[in-house]
């Protein structure tokens, strides 16, 4: 009989699996040894680090002066445009967010405004990222100076206009000072002043937007985003796309921050919970707390409550005030969305609060701020603001917030 014996893999298998097994050791740990060499000397980027390790600040975050005289140039807002040192808001590098000549519907927003870069261009950013094709800025104070004009002007799509003399003179000659829709404004100061330059720059806005073949234009503060909820892709233009063609206005309801804190930096980045527009709040909600919620405001609101509008762009098309657009020869077939909102950052950061009162001449009194204020709030912070110290200010705000986020609990999203 023949014996069993144990199979034994002969000695070359046994040989060439050896070296398979230790070249599938060696090939991972040499791949890695190399990846580290190559970061080690810089020839290798780690996306990880591509924000953090940016020494150079986005324009505008920076409070330094331009070092010997330095003026900025085309070419140097190129390059600092490509640059971002902010971690909570990752500035797209390049900046071209170049558009087909054939891209439809073609939005674009304008804007009155006196903010500084800080403010305006994450502004701009987030609304170019979401389809807005050009922006025309009304600019005076801080965004009117020479180094922020030049960084403005060098991103496309974005149209500058300084309140010059000869823009004042223009605006002189408007139709808008035989009417009587805005008459009640007129040669008042502070936000009366402001709602008369702003209904001004619209109309001027709007002949603006025709020359660059415009479909849609829309008066935003540089306070505000949109917000296209509903939309596909979280798309304004596909938003307006949707829209029927024999509608002229679309309505989108402001929400309003609320603020539980006076340390805002970056309020786009840093607040996230707004009280919702009564037209989007249900109506059995909103009645049966509405005592309860408004405790004798009827502004509901801080600060406005009647939303902004987009408006197709046509003949005789005219403003209606900071909010809305009419047509001189026709009422406008106008509807609301019921998703889709303004996202109204409104005295998010603690420097809001000083800023009104740096911009009016006002007294701080309760009668002269009512011809000063539209809004309640308004002459209340003014107050505050003129005549609190920093301390009674910082103690104010966030005292005065808290109370109505306790009000305005069931209509926080």
């Amino acid at each position: 009989m023949a014996g069993s014996y144990p199979y034994r893999i002969p000695p070359q298998q046994n040989g060439m699996a050896s070296k398979i097994l230790l070249l599938l050791t060696a090939l991972p740990l040499t791949l890695a040894l190399f990846a580290f060499v190559l970061q080690w000397r810089g020839g290798l980027n780690d996306p990880a680090g591509r924000w953090a390790g940016d020494s150079n600040k986005f324009p505008g975050m920076s409070t330094d002066s331009p070092s010997n005289g330095h003026s900025v140039t085309g070419s140097d807002c190129s390059d600092r445009l490509a640059q971002s040192a902010s971690p909570t808001f990752p500035y797209y590098r390049g900046w071209t967010f170049e558009f087909a000549a054939d891209t439809r519907p073609k939005i674009c927003i304008t804007t009155s405004t006196s903010a500084g870069l800080d403010q305006i261009l994450p502004w701009i950013y987030y609304h170019k990222v979401i389809g807005v094709t050009n922006f025309l800025l009304f600019v005076e104070g801080k965004a009117a100076a020479a180094n922020t004009s030049a960084i403005l002007e060098n991103i496309p799509g974005v149209k500058v206009v300084h309140r010059t003399k000869d823009l004042e003179e223009k605006q002189a000659k408007s139709r808008i000072w035989n009417e009587t829709w805005l008459s009640s404004f007129f040669f008042r100061p502070c936000n009366y002043e402001l709602f008369v330059k702003q209904s001004l720059n619209m109309e001027m806005a709007i002949v603006m937007a025709r020359e660059f073949n415009m479909d849609w234009i829309i008066h935003l503060d540089t306070d505000e985003l949109l917000h296209p909820a509903g939309a596909r892709e979280y798309s304004l233009r596909q938003l307006l796309l949707d829209v029927p063609k024999n509608v002229d206005m679309v309505v989108f309801p402001n929400y309003e921050s609320a603020i539980e804190r006076d340390d805002i930096k970056e309020p786009f980045s840093e607040v996230s919970m707004f009280k919702k527009n009564y037209d989007h709040v249900t109506k059995e909600t909103y009645f049966g707390l509405y005592k309860e919620a408004t405790r004798g405001n009827p502004n509901y609101f801080l600060t406005y409550g009647n939303g902004k509008a987009a408006a197709r762009v046509q003949d005789h098309l005219r403003p209606n005030g900071a909010h809305r657009w009419h047509n001189y020869m026709k009422s406008p077939n106008e509807i609301k969305l019921e998703e889709a909102a303004v996202l109204h950052y409104t005295y998010s950061k603690f420097s809001d609060l000083t800023s009104r009162r740096d911009r009016c001449g006002c007294k701080p009194t309760k009668e002269d701020v009512k011809r000063c204020f539209m809004l309640e709030f308004d002459r209340s912070a003014f107050i505050i603001a003129s005549t609190a110290t920093e301390e009674e200010m910082h103690h104010w705000l966030p005292m005065y917030f808290a109370n109505r986020l306790d009000e305005f609990s069931a209509f926080l999203i």
